[in-house]
């Protein structure tokens, strides 16, 4: 066993170098003492505000800058080691005061938490650039509301039917609403995920399409026969196979945004009270699949049908127990009754 090595402090020798040292250097001891820190000024919210903006994702960027535009109004001038703990807090309470006051609102928490999550990045891009210590934080010692269970949860058959009925028989474009339902039932894909596709995220032969989606994740999902040949026809049909870039489109060729899910769900509660008054989103798809195949497929593929990742806190069991795309396509195949390349 080895002993514990106890380092003793200057002897006398070391000492009195110590203050011949100084004497040359004209510095006494008080100065070393009462000498303040030579760390810059902090830079104020508005200058460094712009700084992180840039060097965030474009999903951080979109989410946090509403928030990061609200605390330059307030503290602008202001330099990053000013605010406390307390003046954390106090702003979210005021942000969750003022919130609008929505069907599906939950007395704004989301608000209060999304803001104290976007002075978390801010002041972490601060610690890392050495502008404050780590023990100078103080988006770090504010806490986050209690994040309350989701509302979501999957639909029965009966409710996903009237849906793709009300899709494709209403509206100014169902070819491509339904496509989208389509794809977000068989996918269980997220928003961000389907916007993302391109014509060459398409592999025909194994019917799997490449899925980008939040946190930088990158995965091959499969999909059914039809579901591929229609994603096909609509890459020829509305210019992304000319121009390579992103595969949902208009009939003019102009590439989708959110906002076609916003109208599309908004048509869809006008024709069916129950979407409106349960603030149905295409998210709630994603629950809706996912819970079918967990209840038939066990928890491993659903995880990974889910594409979430190991990082969770999960037990590393998943790790040597996460199904295989293999598993996946089997899972759709049973959903959909089609076959699949990869169960062949």
């Amino acid at each position: 066993m080895t002993e514990n090595t106890i380092t003793p402090g200057a002897g006398p020798e070391e000492i009195e170098a110590a203050r011949v040292l100084l004497a040359r250097l004209g510095v006494c001891p008080d100065d070393l003492v009462n000498t303040p820190s030579t760390r810059p000024p902090a830079p104020t919210f508005t200058e460094y505000i712009p700084q992180v903006s840039d060097a965030v994702s474009t999903g951080t960027r979109r989410v946090y800058s509403t928030y990061w535009k609200r605390v330059a109004t307030e503290w602008g001038d202001r330099r990053l080691n000013e605010p406390t703990p307390l003046e954390i807090k106090q702003l979210a309470e005021k942000i969750r005061s003022q919130v609008v006051v929505r069907r599906n609102a939950r007395g704004g928490r989301g608000a209060a938490e999304h803001l104290i999550a976007a002075l978390r990045c801010l002041y972490n891009h601060a610690v890392d650039d050495g502008v404050i210590s780590e023990a100078d934080n103080p988006a770090k010692k504010a806490p986050k509301p209690r994040r309350l269970p989701s509302t979501r949860r999957g639909l029965p058959d009966s409710r996903l039917e009237e849906i793709n009925h009300v899709a494709a028989t209403t509206g100014n474009d169902p070819v491509l609403d339904t496509l989208i339902l389509r794809l977000h039932t068989e996918t269980a894909c997220r928003r961000g995920g389907a916007l993302a596709l391109t014509p060459r995220d398409l592999d025909p032969d194994q019917c799997l399409i490449l899925l980008h989606e939040k946190g930088g994740t990158v995965r091959w999902q499969p999909v059914s026969p039809t579901l591929m040949t229609h994603l096909r026809d609509h890459t020829e049909q509305r210019g992304a196979a000319a121009s390579g870039g992103q595969l949902l489109r208009y009939t003019n060729g102009d590439p989708i945004t959110t906002r076609r899910y916003d109208h599309l769900f908004t048509r869809l509660g006008n024709h069916l009270p129950w979407v409106a008054t349960q603030q149905i989103s295409i998210h709630w798809l994603r629950h809706t699949t996912l819970t079918w195949v967990e209840r038939n497929f066990g928890y491993a593929v659903a995880r990974a049908f889910a594409g979430h990742t190991n990082n969770n806190g999960d037990s590393a069991t998943t790790t040597y127990t996460r199904a295989s795309i293999h598993e996946i396509a089997s899972a759709l195949t049973a959903l959909t009754g089609e076959p699949h390349p990869l169960t062949t």
